[in-house]
């Protein structure tokens, strides 16, 4: 049975290839998408789901939320165009339509209606997610899971030299997610830097596959990767690791530990991520344990993302 999922994202390029793979994978059911702002506005989030959607032919009613528009830091986002374009979508402009956009409170019945069967997967800020912890508090004690993109656990950061952007946009909103979620994984820096798609996976998901824009898209943010550090060998897709955790957790190394955020309104440690490796810190302390994604065994990612993105389903027994 597929795997129920309400996504949190702020829908750039590699949100949008996540979609992509959710799409083409039966083992994952979207429930519904909350649009938050992050890599571009809430708006242009908003816009780019239904364009994908329309494109990708999902299926019809899955609802689109409205999230957040800005952070619980009270400050204005800062998006970043020479990343995911200007629009979200690198270097296409969707198409203007009439976007139906659900209330935010629209959460509150999909995780009625799914229950313990619900896994949120967030691969954008965590502003929205916080809120719900904030208002309803006993409602969110009924998600089966949480899977959180964000974080750098001694590895270097994309914002700072040590914070991840998902966690640096908004760090109070990651304080209360980690403080009051149960069964929390997170994929970090560490295991998503690795999920790297290189250009001849690019062409050969765009000759064989079924993901429309997969190429452009790609093209454009590999772009982006080869200008900041040359010696790469493609572009990482942090969000679509994400997803794929949710099914295959065993390409992952995971390791359980309390997890501190640095809370500081500038300077180098606000949305620092520290996993508190101490021996039994855990029992000392009383803190909540999560599972944090440390490695990835990039041989079983590589074989099932083009299986996914080409096949339209996870197909071990094919060699690429």
């Amino acid at each position: 049975m597929a795997k129920k999922v309400l996504l949190f994202g702020d829908i750039g390029i590699d949100d949008t290839v996540a979609l992509m793979y959710a799409h083409l994978n039966e083992e994952i059911e979207i429930v519904g998408v909350v649009a938050d702002y992050g890599n571009v506005s809430r708006e242009d989030a908003l816009t780019n789901i239904h364009y994908l959607f329309n494109i990708l032919n999902f299926p019809a009613g899955i609802p689109v939320i409205g999230g957040a528009e800005i952070p619980l830091t009270a400050e204005q986002p800062t998006y970043y165009p020479d990343i995911h374009g200007v629009h979200g979508l690198g270097p296409i402009v969707p198409n203007d339509r009439e976007i139906v956009i659900e209330n935010f409170l629209e959460i509150v019945h999909i995780i009625q209606q799914y229950k313990d069967e619900l896994i949120i997967v967030n691969i954008g800020r965590l502003t929205s997610l916080a809120t719900m912890f904030i208002l309803y508090k006993e409602l969110m004690g009924n998600v089966k899971e949480f899977y959180l993109m964000g974080g750098a656990f001694g590895v270097p950061g994309n914002i700072t030299p040590v914070a991840e952007a998902n966690f640096h946009a908004d760090p109070i909103a990651v304080k209360i997610v980690l403080s009051y979620a149960d069964n929390v994984t997170i994929i970090p820096l560490n295991a998503t830097q690795k999920a790297i798609v290189t250009p001849e996976m690019i062409d050969y998901i765009d000759h064989f596959g079924k993901a429309k824009i997969f190429k452009p898209l790609m093209d454009f943010y590999t772009e982006f990767y080869h200008e900041r550090d040359p010696t790469l060998p493609g572009s990482p897709v942090h969000d679509a690791l994400t997803l794929i955790a949710v099914i295959h957790p065993e390409m992952l190394t995971f390791q359980y530990y309390p997890i501190e955020i640095g809370q500081q309104h500038e300077g180098l440690m606000r949305g620092l991520s520290i996993a508190d490796t101490r021996h039994s810190a855990d029992i000392a302390n009383g803190d909540k344990i999560h599972r944090i994604a440390f490695d990835l065994d990039y041989a079983q990612f590589f074989h099932h993302f083009l299986s996914v993105m080409t096949i339209g389903q996870a197909d071990e027994s094919r060699h690429i």
